[in-house]
């Protein structure tokens, strides 16, 4: 097949974000459709992508596995050194990278800036321990001292990667970055509102040292290109809607590959009634409003002890009120725009429902076009009934439900009573308590005293939803060895594992049930 690569020359405005070189591979004599990037907070056209083919990404995945072959082959401290050196250039162009995060999602710069640490994070912490989780270990054999027996872990190959637009960087990076140290190739199909960022992150991989090829992004329609990229992958990575992992996982299984998935979250907070009003509120202006609630892990559930409600929920609203909606290229604005007019459209049939049932709007509810297109105000509501859409359905925006409880076990009860399972937060002045209860929580992760970043940020422990939000896990042992194939290498000596030449099965019956009664005896051995 005759190749070429397209360089997508586009000069990014009004910031400081210079003329991008960004090489997307194609394959030649296809026509294309060139993709219109928005920048959803001012409506302005920041760029065109071209739209990849089912073609392009076969080229794509070629070429990825013909640079895998070379780097499985690099040694551990190689692989180290270069993700050390990524991870001093994501913080070294920290100011290009927020303002291109900016401008393709229209969040809040200080919103932006988690996504910037978050890959600088990750790429220290699996650089730092990649011959912990990937070097050959010994572990016990069959039979104490004649059998030796080594645990072997080695790259599933070619990693397929789907990321979504609210966290383009840290949700297709940090993903793909353990895949990466692990031995593997990736390639990356970016959400086609958010191909810039993708793109920037791994030039400056390759930057970097990163061999070229190793890491592909191919933009493009998810109906078109999701299946081949499937069919074409050892592994695939998803974040996104429930609905949407369920047939990504349903193709993963009939490719008989293993899959990650994060997904939906319904996600519930419980406020009792001796937590601290001042930090619980500005702990859940972030839980609630981070990136205009438009995040896996954002709470759209609030659960409030009628011993703190009135002056918890005064405290709250006025706070909510005096938000700083905005555009700008620093840290003054508290929320920024929603990512399209498909998501304000949901906010508003959402909450449009849930007032003409009965609902009471207790701050916010406005669209914000002087402001931008797509800005929506921070809204609170209460007297959410069954019969509202919101009350079960993921609103994915700065719309939050709250509600009066009486009783610890009520609030469990409701927190519980949802088919998700991603995030949760208990607000208490006793942290003892905040923790038992938490483990009650049907949910992957649950924050004491903190919205999300306590549990997203420790990355030696393993993140991930429980029942319709998701499977598998990212960070920690797990976030990296599930891009790996794990083999078991035994090697028997002197003495075969059964019956010696000439001995009858019942002596070898006799001989193996009294070392086994031997071995549960002698401690270390058992």
């Amino acid at each position: 097949m005759s190749t070429s690569y397209c360089h997508v020359l586009q000069r990014v405005t009004p910031h400081p974000v210079d003329t991008l070189k960004l090489a997307i591979p194609l394959t030649a004599g296809a026509e294309r459709r060139m993709s219109a990037v928005e920048s959803p907070a001012t409506g302005d056209i920041i760029g065109y992508v071209p739209s990849c083919t089912a073609e392009d990404l076969e080229l794509a995945a070629s070429r990825a596995r013909i640079a895998q072959q070379r780097w499985a082959t690099v040694p551990l401290p190689e692989r180290r050194r270069i993700f050390l050196r990524y991870h001093d250039l994501v913080l070294q162009e920290q100011e290009l990278l927020l303002d291109l995060l900016q401008l393709e999602t229209g969040k809040a710069r200080r919103h932006a800036l988690e996504e910037v640490l978050d890959v600088a994070i990750v790429s220290r912490y699996y650089a730092l321990r990649l011959e912990r989780y990937l070097k050959p270990k010994r572990r016990r054999g069959a039979l104490p001292l004649l059998t030796k027996t080594v645990e072997y872990h080695h790259p599933v190959g070619l990693v397929g990667i789907i990321s979504p637009w609210n966290y383009p960087l840290s949700l297709a990076v940090s993903d793909a970055l353990p895949a990466l140290m692990a031995g593997n190739a990736v390639i990356l199909k970016p959400d086609s509102q958010t191909p810039f960022i993708a793109l920037m992150a791994v030039r400056l991989l390759e930057q970097a040292g990163l061999p070229a090829d190793l890491f592909q992004v191919v933009p493009g329609s998810g109906r078109e290109l999701g299946g081949p990229l499937i069919s074409n992958s050892d592994f695939l990575c998803f974040t996104g809607s429930t609905a949407t992992g369920r047939t990504v996982a349903a193709q993963a299984g009939h490719a008989l590959i293993k899959c990650s998935l994060e997904l939906g979250g319904k996600n519930p907070v419980l406020v009792l009634d001796d937590a601290d009003i001042e930090r619980t509120v500005e702990g859940l202006v972030r839980g609630c409003f981070t990136n205009a609630g438009q995040l896996c892990v954002s709470f759209e559930r609030l659960y409030v002890q009628s011993g703190i409600y009135d002056c918890f929920m005064s405290a709250f609203v006025e706070r909510v009120k005096g938000l700083n909606l905005g555009h700008r290229f620093d840290y003054k604005p508290e929320i920024g725009s929603l990512i399209s007019s498909e998501q304000l459209n949901t906010v508003q049939e959402h909450l449009q429902d849930a007032l003409d049932k009965g609902a009471v709007l207790l701050a916010g509810g406005k669209h914000r076009p002087d402001i931008g297109p797509y800005f929506f105000e921070p809204t609170l509501i209460t007297n959410v009934t069954e019969a509202m859409t919101l009350c079960r359905e993921e609103t994915f925006g700065p719309l939050v439900s709250v509600y009066r409880f009486e009783r610890i076990d009520q609030a469990l009860e409701w927190a519980n009573d949802s088919s998700y399972g991603l995030n949760a937060a208990v607000w208490t002045r006793n942290a003892g308590r905040g923790e038992q209860l938490s483990r009650q929580i049907q949910c992957g992760t649950v924050n004491v005293n903190e919205a999300y970043a306590a549990a997203w940020a420790s990355v030696d422990a393993p993140l991930g939803g429980m029942k319709d939000s998701g499977l598998s896990r990212r960070h920690g042992r797990e976030g990296i060895l599930k891009y790996t194939e794990s083999r078991n290498v035994a090697t028997q000596r002197l003495v075969p594992v059964g019956p010696l030449s000439g001995m009858s099965v019942t002596s070898y019956a006799r001989i193996m049930t009294t070392a086994l009664h031997l071995i549960r005896r002698i401690p270390g051995l058992g």
